[in-house]
């Protein structure tokens, strides 16, 4: 997995006129906790850190002051609701060789048996510990084939070395309904024959 690499400042100017002044600056505001450490309060590069979350669960290199480094991994990430700038951004403090608990996304790959049915992410991200240097982007399933009332359980699916379940074996991850449709298809054969009537 990569390493995002971000030059950060600590900030002691807090509320939400600071917090303003920080967004209008295409800075994020945010805090780096973890490890029993005091939160440390960062001014991070707003452009740069939108590019970098667009990878679920990034590595993010921070450069504080241009004195220390740390390693951390997106916690929290508060969006404005209507244009979906960020607002705040909460890091945890992570060591090499660390292991962590994260949610990876689940990804599908194939065609479900023929019918029409429905396939239903019960989990849209599977729960795992990984060592924070090494956390899978997702993980890819196949669907193929499979019919209305199948399901796959979270120990169905192969993790990478190193990464374990972080819920439980049996938890339903993915399951096929079968289709609702046959409702549609008589209510048009009625409007056909009204329409043969008149």
């Amino acid at each position: 997995m990569s390493e995002v690499k971000l030059a950060a400042e600590t900030r002691t100017e807090f509320g939400k006129g600071a917090a303003r002044r920080i967004r209008r600056a295409d800075k994020v505001p945010g805090v780096l906790y973890g490890h029993g450490s005091q939160p440390l309060h960062l001014t991070l590069p707003g452009h740069d850190l939108l590019l970098a979350l667009r990878t679920p669960n990034v590595l993010i290199s921070l450069d504080i002051d241009g004195k220390t480094s740390e390693l951390a991994i997106p916690k929290a990430v508060q969006r404005d609701p209507l244009k979906g700038f960020l607002e705040h951004v909460d890091l945890l403090l992570v060591k090499r060789g660390e292991k962590v608990n994260v949610e990876i996304p689940v990804h599908t790959e194939g065609e479900l048996a023929p019918g029409g049915n429905l396939l239903e992410h019960v989990l849209n991200a599977l729960p795992v510990e990984a060592e924070a240097t090494h956390i899978p982007e997702a993980v890819t399933v196949s669907v193929e084939g499979l019919a209305a009332g199948a399901s796959i359980h979270a120990k169905d699916i192969s993790l990478p070395s190193g990464v374990t379940l972080a819920v439980e074996e049996d938890a339903v991850v993915l399951q096929v309904l079968a289709a609702q449709a046959e409702e549609a298809p008589e209510g048009e054969a009625a409007e056909g024959g009204e329409a043969a009537e008149a």
